[in-house]
């Protein structure tokens, strides 16, 4: 059996078995077993799986997510520029300290906002 080694190339066609099922949660899974010797780099992604009623498998790789890098942050929070042109305060706190939420976040709001003030008057 020849061994088929996936190099410089953009595709590669090889024959096997897929195998279709859903586990006990209702997940649906889909295994493919190589009938042929294949060498070809690891890949552990996030796909966009189509299967067709006539068997037919198409997978595609979602691209990769694009974080927003913070501008500011501060003890519980962060303000960012997001992709599409808007600015994103985030404040996280656990639920336990609920009754020091709104001193921590009026506090850390304002500190924020007198750092975007300073930025803008630079």
């Amino acid at each position: 059996m020849k061994t088929i080694k996936k190099g410089s190339q953009r595709q590669v066609t090889l024959e096997g078995m897929m195998t279709f099922g859903q586990s006990e949660n209702g997940q649906r899974t889909a295994d493919f077993q190589c009938c042929e010797d294949a060498e070809m780099e690891a890949f552990n992604g996030l796909c966009k799986v189509q299967m067709m009623r006539d068997g037919n498998v198409y997978m595609t790789e979602l691209p990769k997510r694009v974080r927003n890098k913070p501008l500011f942050r501060d003890d519980n929070c962060s303000l960012s520029l997001g992709q599409n042109g808007h600015y994103y305060f985030v404040f996280t706190m656990p639920e336990e300290l609920l009754n020091e939420l709104p001193h921590k976040l009026v506090r850390q709001a304002s500190a924020i906002a007198q750092k975007v003030v300073r930025m803008i008057m630079r």
